[in-house]
């Protein structure tokens, strides 16, 4: 099996900073593109950011210049650097990636159970 844990979230003022991290584990062979998701209460999931296995970025244009993605391939561990937080970020954050378990299978994906992040103004 492979699991995503997620890890990092809390509470912060407005303006403030965390740092998300998300680790797979299991039977893994391969991972692939790996991505930060987030859904407010009442509120379709949307896009934050996302990582190729080449690490070629994307962005919600929302979050540009003060969200950072990356990865470390070690360590199958892909983080979310977020700055200049605003109160209508609240959300639970989830990341997911494509994992591929065999060389022979195709990969699935795979998504954490998520975080909560909580912008105060």
């Amino acid at each position: 099996q492979v699991q995503l844990v997620e890890s990092g979230g809390g509470l912060v003022q407005a303006g403030g900073s965390l740092r998300l991290s998300c680790a797979a584990s299991g039977s893994i062979f391969s991972i692939g593109a790996m991505g930060w998701y987030r859904q407010a209460p009442g509120k379709q999931r949307e896009l934050v950011a996302g990582i190729t296995s080449g690490s070629t970025t994307n962005y919600a244009d929302s979050v540009k210049g003060r969200f950072t993605i990356s990865r470390d391939n070690a360590k199958n561990t892909v983080y979310l650097q977020m700055n200049s937080l605003k109160p209508e970020e609240t959300a639970v954050y989830y990341c997911d990636a494509f994992i591929r378990r065999k060389p022979t299978m195709d990969p699935g994906n795979y998504w954490g159970q998520g975080t909560q992040v909580t912008v105060s103004s």
